[in-house]
């Protein structure tokens, strides 16, 4: 009887432990699929299965945008998207005069697509079974509507009016038409934002501009806003940082003194960026530059607030970031003129109406003109960094060397190849703000 009771009882010892190693891998499991089914943002620094680019007809922009394909097509397919089939004949001619092979580039037409892809462009996310997202944002015109209650001391009949009398586009459904373009799930989003408002290291950790992203979606709490980007963006840790440089205003308006600019409120893609995983580029300016002019002075203590704010923030591990300051270049500048009313003449000249009241600007005043011009508005991809040069415009080559320096440093396995993106900060952008990247689709380790 004893030996019966105890071969009774080793019997109920042994399955309850298969029955708890039966749980324990089942729970495991569950753990498994649920981790592989998130979706999450890569870092720009990781594998990318395309390019994209906008074609808007602006001839300013054709070079920039062919040397900027050129330099992509032997590491990452490229594809461009024209607002019409005119401009698109037009973009195909201006590349294969320049000698790019236009057969190796994937072309499509969504109407009313701008040539700024990064700010109204799709946002991708995957997850862990190769599975692919598109991130519906919604859209402010770079919070043109923001612009405008200042501008009209918030008279809700004049705004309107405005508003109103703008062209009908639907440039903010360009995110979801690429969705549908390739059959990819659309995930819709009532966050007001543009790509470049978004830095991401792909590991859980997001950095924006808090003035910014609060501006845009003014009528929203932080909390909310930090819990809408958790739930598209897959992250965890969101690092809140202030200003962005001088040189990018909001829309048109007085940057300091008789200094001005066009621009979009402080993206983060003009002033941080990650390396890598680990690793934050912070836009800089040197301690014996910081008086030569008053640009400098105020980047310089906007910087200072950021790199306090970064030295002090940890990753989803709790460890800290590794933070490099990227001198900026000597700021560009123009000395222009304040056109009468709303006229463009072709130059770097500015209407009157283009000003806020309050910033004074008269037809026939002189004041000048600043480039948003920032050696952080990189564009990366598979095996090389296109890197915009300023040497030409008149910085510093020693600056230049440093910073390429710095470049080779953290980007070790890929190419650092110098662009001319000059005209495209003269109109408020640059390289990163011309593309979007579609991460590879892959199951992930």
């Amino acid at each position: 009887m004893r030996s019966y009771c105890l071969k009774l009882i080793g019997n109920k010892c042994f399955c309850s432990i298969v029955w708890a190693i039966s749980v324990t891998i089942l729970f495991q499991c569950c753990q498994s699929n649920s981790k592989d089914d998130v979706y999450f943002m890569p870092g720009e620094f990781e594998e990318q299965d395309a390019v994209w680019l906008g074609c808007q007809g602006f001839p300013g922009f054709n070079q920039a945008r062919s040397d900027i394909v050129r330099a992509l097509l032997p590491y990452v397919k490229v594809k461009i998207i024209a607002q019409s089939d005119s401009t698109l004949e037009a973009c195909k001619d201006f590349l294969e005069k320049d000698r790019v092979n236009i057969n190796l580039i994937d072309f499509y037409i969504i109407p009313d697509n701008d040539f700024w892809m990064r700010d109204h462009g799709a946002t991708f996310i995957v997850n862990r079974k190769g599975q692919e997202k598109v991130i519906d944002f919604e859209w402010t015109n770079y919070g043109y509507d923001e612009w405008l209650q200042d501008y009209y001391s918030g008279d809700e009949s004049q705004i309107q009016a405005v508003l109103q009398s703008l062209p009908k586009t639907q440039k903010n459904k360009i995110d979801s038409l690429m969705g549908v373009l390739l059959h990819i799930p659309v995930v819709k989003s009532w966050l007001k934002v543009e790509g470049g408002m978004i830095e991401v290291n792909g590991n859980g950790t997001l950095i924006l501009n808090e003035p910014l992203t609060l501006g845009r979606n003014y009528n929203c709490s932080k909390d909310s806003i930090a819990r809408e980007f958790k739930r598209v963006l897959g992250v965890q840790n969101i690092i809140w940082l202030r200003e962005g440089l001088a040189e990018d205003p909001n829309v048109c308006q007085t940057i300091v003194a008789n200094y001005i600019g066009i621009g979009t409120g402080g993206h983060t893609d003009e002033y941080v960026r990650f390396a890598n995983a680990k690793t934050i580029l912070l836009a800089w300016v040197p301690e014996e530059d910081k008086d030569l002019n008053p640009i400098n002075k105020v980047n310089y203590k906007r910087m200072a607030v950021n790199f306090e704010i970064l030295k002090n923030s940890k990753d989803i591990d709790g460890k800290s970031f590794e933070v490099i300051k990227v001198p900026l270049p000597d700021p560009l500048v123009k000395k222009v003129c304040i056109n009468k009313e709303d006229e463009w003449d072709g130059s770097l000249n500015i209407p009157e109406f283009m000003f806020k009241p309050q910033d004074g600007w008269k037809y026939g005043d002189t004041a000048i003109r600043v480039a948003t011009a920032s050696y952080l508005n990189y564009l990366i991809s598979n095996n090389i960094v296109l890197m915009p040069t300023y040497v030409d415009a008149g910085s510093s080559p020693k600056k230049e060397k440093e910073v390429k320096a710095i470049f080779s440093k953290v980007f070790p396995d890929r190419k650092i190849e110098l662009l001319n993106a000059v005209p495209l900060n003269w109109r408020g952008g640059g390289m990163h703000c011309t593309a979007t990247q579609q991460p590879k689709r892959q199951i992930l380790p």
